[in-house]
């Protein structure tokens, strides 16, 4: 009898490299996947905007990136002793709105140089539902989507659940002004597979619906588009409570890596794979805390992690290993 189903995912026609740029935007999902390319010598740049959930604020960051726009203080407004933007990410909330613009101008700044150059990026969407600011809310527009709520008080927003139309609107205008900024991008969508179970199961189930619909009938619709199944492989395929953390939302290590080794397997091809593998390795190598830093076993045991080090980087010279390789050589 068989007790598990184990999706099959389809291979990218054109799978990531390790000379590849990627750009990651989305979920914190998002972010687990980010850390274990950037393990793995990826060059990567990870939500500039921070964590963002819906796709008016996916979209919305993304234009920004692509404009290269410029905010001033008018655009901040202030709470609990801090300044933040509606926008963005807590991380970027400060003190003083001097540092908060500093900060934001400068990652849309970075976000923009760094995308006209990518060849990848990865989109992945959360919920379907979005908190509009209400009139009682600071420095609110009428309409605007806030991406974060910065803790402020329940009546600044009003919450709704995207259409699917409204859904392919917002994602398609971003699509198009992204091939239009950079034609030679690629583009990978992912439904995240942590449950917004804070809007109830049922919602989250209708949030994902509308998602899955929605990037499906944009995959379809442009070839440079791919769907990669993180939420399908977590929720279908695992199948599990046991594959989720405490807080019964989050998947757990065992989960996020088996959602990489499928995403590996079905986005990079077996030179970048046997790569990654001999990187693994010199990180092992990296990591490794001696019992006797001194003893020449150890001093042995970096010599030979350097050769191997070294190797790889003259094999693979756009690999940057001088961290790895000052350790080895110290």
């Amino acid at each position: 009898m068989k007790f598990h189903y184990e999706l099959e995912v389809r291979k990218m026609q054109e799978p990531i490299l390790h000379q590849d740029k990627l750009m990651l935007v989305g979920s914190c999902f998002t972010e687990n996947i980010g850390e274990k390319l950037r393990a793995h010598k990826f060059s990567v740049m990870e939500n500039p905007h921070g964590i963002l959930f819906n796709p008016v604020s996916v979209a919305a960051a993304v234009t920004q990136y692509v404009e290269k726009t410029v905010i001033t203080a008018d655009d901040l407004f202030q709470y609990n002793e801090a300044w933040h933007s509606w926008m963005h990410h807590s991380r970027f909330s400060a003190l003083t709105p001097e540092a908060a613009v500093t900060g934001i101008n400068a990652s849309v700044a970075g976000a923009h140089a760094y995308l006209a150059a990518a060849d990848h990026i990865l989109i992945t969407l959360g919920s379907a539902w979005i908190y509009t600011l209400t009139e009682n809310a600071q420095n609110a527009r009428p309409g605007m989507v806030a991406a974060n709520n910065h803790k402020a008080p329940a009546d600044w927003f009003y919450k709704r659940l995207m259409s699917v139309e409204e859904t392919l609107s917002v994602l398609d205008n971003m699509l198009h002004r992204l091939f239009f900024f950079n034609p030679k991008l690629r583009i990978i969508f992912t439904i995240s597979p942590v449950r917004h179970l804070r809007e109830g199961m049922v919602e989250n189930n209708r949030s994902k619906a509308v998602l899955i619909q929605a990037v499906h009938h944009l995959v379809n619709k442009f070839e440079k588009l791919y769907y990669f199944p993180a939420y399908e492989l977590v929720i279908d395929d695992l199948r599990d409570y046991r594959f989720y953390a405490e807080d019964l939302v989050h998947p757990n290590y065992h989960a996020t890596q088996y959602v990489w080794e499928k995403f590996t397997g079905a986005c990079m091809n077996d030179e970048t794979r046997s790569v990654m593998q001999e990187l693994h390795e010199i990180q092992l190598a990296f990591r490794h805390k001696p019992f006797n830093p001194s003893s020449g076993q150890h001093r042995k045991f970096l010599d030979a992690s350097r050769q191997k080090a070294m190797a790889l980087q003259a094999k693979y010279p756009y690999l940057d290993l001088s961290e790895e390789l000052r350790y080895f050589s110290a």
